[in-house]
């Protein structure tokens, strides 16, 4: 059995909103939305990953609050986890530096008004049902 890979993604929030990043690469994915990350580093902690990723992503100082229960399956032998996080007192805004070219605040409402990536479907909606609100 190969080892698998964990990907971590950030549920972040700001006044009760989720953070969008809509892929500029690879072109498979381009133009549809996901959740920010990446790929955690051999030694890394998930939770590590994610506040470097975000960093590297979107030039910000996140911090994690809670794991989103569950994981879910990408490509071999890659799997997805999410953490809720949040924006640091005195971070910058969220800026789409690598890997995507816009972001997107989506209130509750709104959060099925993008085209999601398929393996992060799952995941929103966890997320929302975490946070009680509406999914679909």
């Amino acid at each position: 059995m190969t080892e698998r890979i964990v990907v971590v993604g950030a549920a972040l929030l700001d006044a009760g909103r989720l953070l969008a990043a809509r892929r500029s690469a690879p072109p498979e994915l381009a133009g549809r939305w996901e959740l920010p990350g990446g790929k955690v580093e051999q030694g890394e902690a998930p939770e590590a990953a994610l506040v470097r990723e975000l960093r590297e992503e979107l030039g910000v100082e996140a911090e994690t609050v809670e794991r989103v229960p569950g994981e879910w399956p990408l490509r071999p032998p890659y799997v997805l986890q999410v953490w809720t996080a949040r924006l640091c007192p005195g971070s910058a805004a969220p800026e789409p530096l690598q890997d995507h070219d816009a972001l997107r605040w989506l209130a509750p409402a709104e959060i099925w008004d993008v085209d999601w990536l398929d393996q992060d479907v799952p995941a929103v909606r966890e997320t929302l049902s975490k946070l009680g609100t509406g999914a679909r």
